[in-house]
């Protein structure tokens, strides 16, 4: 099983949660989807968006979880998991802390990167 994962502020997690919905956070408002990164994204996806920021969780889903799920081109030509309508929060295999460290977000072993 593949996981997929979201990175965002605590609190748009706790919202998720209790509308029972997660629509996606600004910036996939924005898009008009709700960006996610695979394993081997997960890290750069960090330090570009999110660089300096605290108070963020890492929400993994297995990939076969996710109905709306398109994989596209993006940074580098890289595929990207993009999702295309909301996601039911209770979907997450996982959902950890993402703590800043030095500057830089300490990833749980779950992860596997």
């Amino acid at each position: 099983m593949r996981f997929l994962f979201k990175i965002l502020a605590a609190e748009d997690w706790a919202r998720a949660n209790a509308a029972g919905r997660f629509e996606g956070a600004a910036v996939d408002l924005k898009d008009g989807f709700i960006h996610l990164s695979a394993a081997h994204q997960v890290r750069e996806t960090a330090a570009r968006h999110f660089a300096g920021q605290n108070g963020l969780v890492l929400v993994a889903f297995a990939e076969d979880q996710i109905d709306t799920l398109k994989w596209e081109p993006s940074r580098g030509g890289d595929l990207f998991p993009h999702v295309y309508g909301a996601i039911d929060p209770a979907r997450a295999a996982w959902v950890k802390p993402l703590p800043l460290v030095g500057g830089v977000h300490v990833f749980p072993p779950e992860t596997g990167t």
